[in-house]
């Protein structure tokens, strides 16, 4: 499985691995399974409600065309409510990610699913599969132009690669705030924690705080950096690990 090295605009390697072309495409046929019974269920109901043999032809096209809306934004929809991934990539346990390391947005979303129009759909889906296959981060067009790619989040890791803390059952938090950080924040805080801890780079544990401050929308209560970035990292874990 190839993988990508993503470097953070604070400098920090993260290793992922791509999502490969079968997880993509499976992917996409789980969604179109998903949309096909939509439209099998909303055609049948269309027929029970509404009397089409009454009707002139661009009543009814109107009426389907309304009806049919919801799927035309599923992708974005489904990526945006679960940061990055549809019920297809959520079952193939594959999403989208920024190429920084980031959480997309919807900006980003939005971006990639202005593009399926001419790579996914109909005989342009050719273009998405070759753009992928040259592409070393594994993008397609929309990819390229939202800067993200499509990863895989079977990646085999141990506690000290991810964003785990050991906390005991006894253990009571102090930032509730640290929920308005994403799992990718947490890892690159607690790479940048470790290896500035390890050199001894209290510069860049201040300035570390500093940005989890703002981003969590929280000010410290600790006598220091350390013990401040070693509670959130603490924290964080406590409020998300019985989130499904």
């Amino acid at each position: 499985m190839h993988q990508i090295a993503i470097n953070t605009t604070q400098n920090v390697e993260l290793n992922f691995n791509l999502a490969s072309i079968g997880q993509r495409f499976l992917a996409q046929l789980i969604d179109f399974v998903i949309k096909s019974a939509y439209y099998l269920v909303v055609f049948l109901m269309a027929e029970r409600i509404f009397n089409f043999d009454e009707m002139d032809q661009w009543s009814v096209i109107g009426i389907f065309s309304v009806l049919m809306l919801p799927m035309m934004f599923y992708t974005l929809f489904f990526e945006s409510l679960f940061e990055g991934q549809t019920l297809g990539k959520k079952a193939l346990r594959i999403k989208v990610l920024k190429i920084d390391g980031y959480q997309a947005g919807l900006g980003e979303y939005l971006t990639r699913w202005l593009f399926r129009v001419v790579e996914v759909f109909w005989l342009f889906s050719i273009v998405g599969f070759i753009a992928i296959l040259i592409s070393k981060k594994g993008q397609r067009l929309g990819d390229i132009a939202a800067g993200t790619t499509v990863v895989s989040l079977k990646n085999e890791v141990n506690i000290s690669h991810t964003i785990l803390e050991d906390i005991n059952e006894n253990y009571i938090p102090k930032y509730p705030q640290v929920i308005h950080l994403s799992d990718n924040d947490v890892r690159i805080i607690k790479q940048m924690y470790k290896d500035a801890k390890l050199s001894r780079d209290y510069a860049t544990l201040t300035k570390l705080k500093e940005k989890v401050e703002e981003v969590a929308k929280l000010k410290s209560q600790d006598k220091d950096d350390l013990t401040f970035i070693d509670r959130v990292l603490k924290d964080y874990n406590f409020y998300t690990r019985d989130i499904g």
